[in-house]
């Protein structure tokens, strides 16, 4: 008999070819399967890979439009024609912008982490802190008229209006020269 030839008779003979014929069959399945899967994974992939690119460019946008927000604020406040302050409770400086620090006669970077009150003129220190105490008390906007004491003894009468930020514990504070008004 010949070993390509194959005798049906032999059960266990019958059984081994079967067992390998099965088992061909099995590995070519497997192998189909593993491309199967491997398709999948990489379409996943891809999609994935897609959607990232769309959320990045969806940040981009986002951080675009941060930035002119930024640039915007900045402006308005850095720039603005009338005093804004942002102040502790206390009184404490935390920030300036350009106007405020032309009214008081200082710098800026100066006055931060001084106390307002210190450029308050004597004769308003108690109007002063009666319009922080309320401003503080009920979080509403509140308003006063105080004068300022700046350099060489000079001061300037300013309408100032605040808001107590309970969130951040500040005051935010703008303030305009009315000196000009009071003389006409």
């Amino acid at each position: 008999m010949n070993k390509d030839e194959f005798d049906f008779t032999d059960s266990k003979m019958l059984r081994k070819k079967a067992e390998k014929i099965l088992k061909e069959k099995k590995e070519k399945a497997e192998l189909k399967h593993l491309e199967s899967d491997l398709k999948k994974l990489l379409h996943e992939l891809q999609v994935h890979q897609i959607e990232l690119e769309m959320q990045n460019e969806e940040l981009q946008l986002a951080y675009e439009l941060a930035e002119k927000a930024l640039k915007k604020y900045t402006l308005l406040y850095d720039f603005a024609p009338m005093g804004y302050l942002t102040i502790s409770a206390d009184g404490t400086i935390h920030d300036v912008n350009f106007s405020a620090a032309d009214m008081i006669g200082e710098r800026r970077r100066k006055l931060i982490d001084t106390n307002f009150k210190r450029f308050i003129a004597n004769d308003s220190i108690p109007v002063f802190n009666e319009f922080l105490d309320k401003i503080v008390a009920d979080s509403l906007k509140h308003s006063c008229i105080v004068s300022l004491g700046i350099a060489n003894n000079h001061s300037i009468r300013v309408f100032m209006e605040g808001l107590f930020i309970a969130e951040d514990n500040t005051c935010i504070l703008s303030f305009l020269d009315i000196s000009k008004l009071k003389k006409q």
